[in-house]
């Protein structure tokens, strides 16, 4: 029963990370319905920018490298970056040229694109192996004979409260109704006075800003960074998007952690092959006996926020 709870917390911990990449996917699809292939890249551009000048002194080539802090807060500041870049040469090029971007799949395809050229930027600049983040962050504490990490129990805490303010924002500010109301249409928003081209960045803005708490989360509990890193995550965390509702913030969150849940507890009982079965095979369940998702409403398409 111990080992048992052990691995039930430790699937929590995991999903945390989940649930902050399932809420930038949230964002997008919810918002601008538009699945943003570029996500999982991003969390791989923050590990790996935050490594590189941890190890290195990245890009300013200081000898031994830089602080940690310092590096992580590089690492973020390059997710909002990229994440930027790809709203300015997908999104808004095609708002430009067609009126709405989100009727068009050009952007998803070249979101797409876009994750393949951040991969292949990454490959060429540090190499494929994996790499370990200088700075080691272990401390762990016990409740009765149960291990919890501090850094994964303050990566749940920074995730969940990270969510919490977003919803506060989408809920109660005036950002946040004009968010809503270019999920419902843009053209509406438009004519009622929305500037939709200058608050449509601030989507990819908060994206790529939760893109680089993940990838925060992840180097700090688990140290390993690699130019494939995203790849995993990104699928876990469409998994949980889709599981818990598309469109549903606080639905994201429960398929976050319920992702992690499955993980941990499908490893202790039947293995690490079996991790993509649990997952995948669950969410098949769930859409084939709830197509919206565990918290997602009826209609598909924009307005879900």
């Amino acid at each position: 029963m111990t080992l048992l709870l052990q691995q039930i917390t430790t699937g929590f911990m995991l999903g945390s990370i989940y649930v902050t990449v399932a809420v930038a996917f949230t964002l997008t699809i919810g918002i601008l319905n538009f699945l943003n292939f570029t996500i999982p890249a991003i969390f791989m551009i923050t590990g790996m920018i935050a490594w590189a000048a941890a190890a290195y002194g990245f890009p300013f080539g200081v000898e031994g490298g830089i602080s940690w802090p310092l590096a992580l807060f590089m690492g973020v500041t390059a997710a909002v970056f990229a994440s930027l870049i790809v709203e300015r040469f997908t999104f808004r090029y095609l708002r430009i040229r067609h009126g709405d971007a989100t009727e068009h799949a050009i952007p998803l395809v070249s979101s797409l694109g876009f994750l393949i050229i951040f991969e292949n930027l990454i490959l060429i600049a540090f190499g494929s192996e994996a790499h370990s983040f200088p700075e080691k962050f272990r401390s762990d504490f016990y409740i009765g004979e149960i291990i919890i990490g501090l850094p994964q129990l303050a990566s749940l805490a920074i995730s969940l409260v990270v969510v919490a303010f977003l919803s506060w924002v989408l809920k109660t500010t005036s950002i946040g109704r004009a968010l809503r109301a270019i999920a419902e249409n843009p053209d509406t928003a438009s004519l009622l006075g929305i500037e939709v081209q200058r608050i449509v960045p601030l989507v990819f803005l908060f994206s790529g800003l939760l893109c680089g708490v993940a990838g925060v989360l992840f180097v700090v509990n688990y140290s390993d960074v690699s130019a494939f890193m995203g790849d995993e995550v990104g699928t876990k965390a469409i998994a949980a998007m889709v599981l818990g509702g598309l469109g549903s913030i606080w639905g994201a969150i429960a398929g976050g952690l319920i992702v992690g849940l499955l993980e941990a507890l499908s490893i202790h009982f039947f293995g690490a092959d079996t991790v993509n079965v649990a997952v995948w095979g669950t969410l098949l369940i769930v859409i084939i006996i709830k197509p919206s998702g565990l918290f997602g409403a009826s209609r598909i398409g924009k307005g879900k926020l």
